[in-house]
């Protein structure tokens, strides 16, 4: 992952463990789908958002994430690596693994700028 899009990253992934460690379920999902969105190019932060999806999953004792988020932690890293992924893809278990998705206007302006500077 570029250094300049890290810290986007990371704020999406510590503002979702704030908001599970308060039970708010709702918002700690969406800053997921989001560090999934930033992620999913890069092996190593796409299967750490996976991996706390599936904590999120077993936090909130659902089954169809828990299940979902295994293939993706399993396969997610490795389709990054040989890109593949789906951009824009949310990560959940509620959308297809292989659905291109369009990617929020914030984030493909922090995308573009972190990734292509000039």
């Amino acid at each position: 992952m570029p250094a300049a899009l890290k810290p986007y990253y990371q704020k999406e992934v510590k503002s979702a463990a704030a908001y599970v460690a308060e039970r708010k379920w709702q918002q700690a999902w969406y800053h997921l789908e989001r560090a999934h969105i930033l992620g999913q190019p890069y092996p190593l932060e796409h299967s750490a958002v996976h991996w706390q999806m599936l904590q999120f999953g077993l936090a909130t004792k659902n089954t169809r994430e828990v299940v979902g988020q295994i293939p993706r932690l399993v396969f997610g890293g490795v389709k990054s690596f040989v890109g593949t992924i789906p951009t824009g893809n949310t990560g959940g278990a509620n959308v297809s693994a292989l659905r291109p998705m369009e990617i929020p206007e914030e984030l493909k302006t922090i995308i573009r700028q972190t990734t292509n500077p000039s």
